[in-house]
């Protein structure tokens, strides 16, 4: 009986701690941005027209996005953002399935964060 309700125990942990993490761009601290790994996985077009301050641009849509993580430790803390949400999110996931530990989808992209600027 304890067996049991241990195991059930670990395994809702598991589930808990595997889930997706996501979080709000317009949340992010420059403080917290000093810590992680800032990827803009839009279209060097789009990056150009602006982004966040040091984020990297590896393209979602190029042939080698996975081979330009390469570089990057799977123990490193990665955000990730796009335009809207819909790229980073599958990035997010295509990075987790490589390994990766812990990438964060910065969640209304860089429209949100463009739209919060403008409105302060």
């Amino acid at each position: 009986m304890r067996l049991s309700f241990l195991v059930i125990l670990l395994l809702i942990f598991n589930i808990s701690c595997g889930q997706i993490k996501s979080k709000s761009i317009t949340e992010v601290s420059q403080k917290e941005l000093k810590n992680v790994i800032l990827i803009d996985v839009r279209t060097p077009e789009e990056f150009m027209v602006g982004h966040m301050n040091n984020a990297l641009n590896i393209n979602w849509f190029d042939e080698n996005f996975v081979e330009q993580f390469s570089e990057i430790s799977k123990d490193k803390t990665i955000y990730v953002y796009c335009k809207a949400g819909v790229r980073s999110k599958k990035a997010q996931q295509k990075l987790l399935a490589l390994g990766y530990k812990n990438v964060i989808d910065l969640e209304g992209g860089y429209m949100a964060l463009d739209k919060n600027v403008k409105q302060k």
